[in-house]
């Protein structure tokens, strides 16, 4: 049975990625992660050192790798991505690291790079809300006039206690007047957020939902966190001192947020998982396809959608 939300031609209730992109592009287009080697001022000493505590050095796990080019790094994923799609449309995805962490040169020569790519409909450039220079900003703006540019921008919280504790090295205000920003440029924004963040209960992650539905966005991406080995969190979750979502917990949080966002946002994730070697916990991540269902089945229990509980 087809979902009676309007963004949708399945059972989703909410606003999806792939929906957006079929219906903008007219086929199937698909995402391809990068990694450009980019590090984060967050690691390398200029904000903070060791990265967020979650993070197992530099975000991006799934990404390529950096010791091949741009070109070299889309054939090798688009070879495996033919297994599943024979053809389609491709959005170079610039996920690993820190992407605006670097010379102008670079980066132009690097996003130049991605465009040239066969069949490269569009660009989408992962990193923080402190890390967007004025020159990079004007490099962003040349891009948003040639293709389809997304700006992906970690924020994960928008409670500054939390950020604090989890090493984040910025504030929720320096969020904003980065929003601010690139919204003067008409530059699409997708935000990232982490739900399970520890001593955040279902109230404060419902109000940074809340938060970022008062903002024109263009899409979002709700994440899961993931306790990895070999992270600071990792160890912390070993001495006791972090007790991760259960996957009932998850998936009401989910729902609660999406129920808040306006019908239009684009839900590009809805959770996520962590390599199977490096992950401590929660175990029940591992089946991404479960907890997707698990909220579908929610949204047509209660018969809800995303946007129900929406306030301009």
């Amino acid at each position: 049975m087809l979902s009676p939300f309007p963004y949708s031609d399945s059972n989703k209730r909410y606003h999806t990625q792939s929906y957006y992109l079929k219906k903008r592009f007219g086929c199937k287009v698909i995402k391809i992660s990068l990694n450009c080697g980019f590090t984060c001022p967050n690691i390398d000493g200029t904000k903070g050192v060791g990265g967020c505590t979650y993070c197992l050095e530099g975000s991006g796990e799934f990404a390529g790798s950096p010791l091949l080019s741009v070109s070299e790094q889309f054939e090798a994923v688009k070879r495996q991505m033919s297994r599943k799609w024979s053809e389609g449309l491709y959005i170079p995805y610039f996920q690993a690291g820190t992407n605006t962490y670097t010379s102008p040169e670079r980066f132009r020569q690097l996003t130049d790079e991605a465009l040239g790519l066969e069949n490269a409909v569009g660009l989408a450039v992962s990193t923080r809300p402190d890390c967007i220079s004025d020159d990079i900003l004007d490099i962003l703006t040349e891009l948003n006039d040639r293709t389809y540019l997304t700006v992906e921008l970690g924020l994960q919280t928008v409670h500054d206690r939390t950020a604090e504790r989890i090493n984040r090295c910025h504030t929720y205000r320096d969020f904003l007047v980065c929003c601010e920003r690139l919204f003067a440029r008409n530059i699409n924004v997708c935000v990232h957020l982490i739900n399970g963040l520890p001593d955040e209960d279902s109230d404060m992650m419902l109000y940074s939902a809340e938060e970022m539905a008062k903002l024109p966005l263009h899409s979002i991406k709700l994440h899961l966190l993931h306790i990895l080995k070999g992270t600071v969190m990792g160890g912390q979750y070993l001495r006791g001192e972090i007790t991760p979502l259960t996957l009932e917990e998850y998936v009401h949080i989910v729902c609660e947020q999406i129920k808040l966002f306006p019908p239009e946002l684009i839900i590009q994730r809805v959770t996520g998982d962590g390599g199977r070697d490096t992950l401590l916990a929660p175990e029940w991540s591992l089946k991404k396809f479960t907890v997707m269902n698990e909220i579908d089945k929610t949204f047509a229990r209660e018969n809800s959608f995303q946007g129900i509980n929406y306030r301009k």
